[in-house]
């Protein structure tokens, strides 16, 4: 018995000057960020690495990949989310690493003007591989990892999803598919512990825009090839407007507050404007109104549809604490 005593003694004794042995640090929590050479992805990028994450950061071009190399926090990685191949070897890359993965964004995306009734096919194709098939081959490629991790992937969406423009019609069709997966995605994965969200943000300052018209005018958006002084009087002034949109600080923060949340969004949106966020919201009640209106069997009445919204108002007050 006095021996049994002495032991626990020394145990106590060790238990309490070894305060490292008692709590371990946390683990650094990694992200992929897909798109990550500029505009909105760049802002991710940056952001969470400054609180703590360990981002993959990915690109396409070299000089892109040494720039986002050199940040704190950051691993430079090459990926075009059009070929599998290259996915492939950003999963062997990240899981070589040994931090396991608990966040994709996924942020690569592109876009092209033009009329429906004009475009090509190829055209139209062209922003479906990007905008929404490559988050499809991301997020299943790394759905092991996360699983794993109990993790979390949203896709950057748009709110041109919801409010159509001319010539921008392939566009909004991608991102009105984007609606669609994330959602469905969400139901599917949420028995193994996987959040999604849709990030839908609006005008900010991107490069995005300029690829645009660069692609209209050259048929490369990524061109670097000389202008005719006709041609880079276009892109200045491209240029120019871009300069006076926001920086895309509230779409990483949307981004911050998804993978650090004990209650994620499954729809986030971040307008740039109080203007652009209301004609958002009242697109989407127009559009459901119009729904209702439509059919003659099962209209709902003011006072149902008044009902209705304060139910569902209650619900999403009741899943938000």
């Amino acid at each position: 018995m006095h021996r049994l005593k002495l032991l626990m003694v020394a145990l106590a004794a060790l238990f309490f000057t070894q305060p490292a042995l008692a709590q371990a640090p946390a683990k650094q929590k990694a992200v992929l960020v897909t798109g990550a050479s500029s505009g909105i992805g760049l802002a991710i990028t940056k952001l969470l690495a400054s609180r703590g994450f360990y981002v993959y950061a990915t690109a396409r071009k070299d000089e892109d990949i040494a720039r986002l190399e050199a940040m704190d926090n950051v691993s430079g990685l090459r990926l075009d989310v059009t070929k599998q191949a290259e996915v492939d070897a950003a999963v062997k890359f990240v899981q070589a690493q040994g931090r396991g993965l608990y966040g994709v964004i996924n942020n690569a995306g592109v876009a092209s003007v033009a009329e429906l009734t004009k475009t090509s096919d190829e055209d139209i194709l062209w922003q479906h591989d990007i905008n929404v098939l490559g988050p499809l081959r991301v997020n299943r490629a790394f759905y092991p990892m996360l699983k794993d991790s109990k993790g979390r992937t949203a896709i950057i969406g748009s709110l041109s999803a919801f409010i159509m423009g001319p010539q921008g019609g392939g566009y909004g069709m991608t991102k009105a598919a984007i609606e669609a997966y994330g959602e469905t995605l969400a139901l599917e994965t949420a028995a193994d512990g996987v959040s999604v969200a849709v990030i839908d943000p609006g005008s900010f300052k991107s490069k995005a825009r300029e690829k645009v018209f660069r692609r209209m005018l050259t048929g490369d958006g990524d061109s670097e090839e000389p202008l005719t002084p006709e041609q880079q009087k276009i892109i200045d002034d491209v240029q120019t407007r871009e300069a006076q949109r926001k920086e895309p600080t509230e779409v990483a923060d949307a981004v911050l507050h998804f993978l650090t949340s004990e209650k994620p969004h499954l729809h986030y949106m971040v307008a740039q404007s109080e203007e652009s966020a209301n004609m958002i919201v009242r697109a989407v009640i127009d559009r459901a109104l119009q729904l209702n209106a439509s059919q003659t069997a099962y209209t709902l009445s003011r006072d149902e549809l008044h009902k209705m919204l304060d139910e569902i108002l209650a619900e999403q007050a009741v899943g938000a604490k």
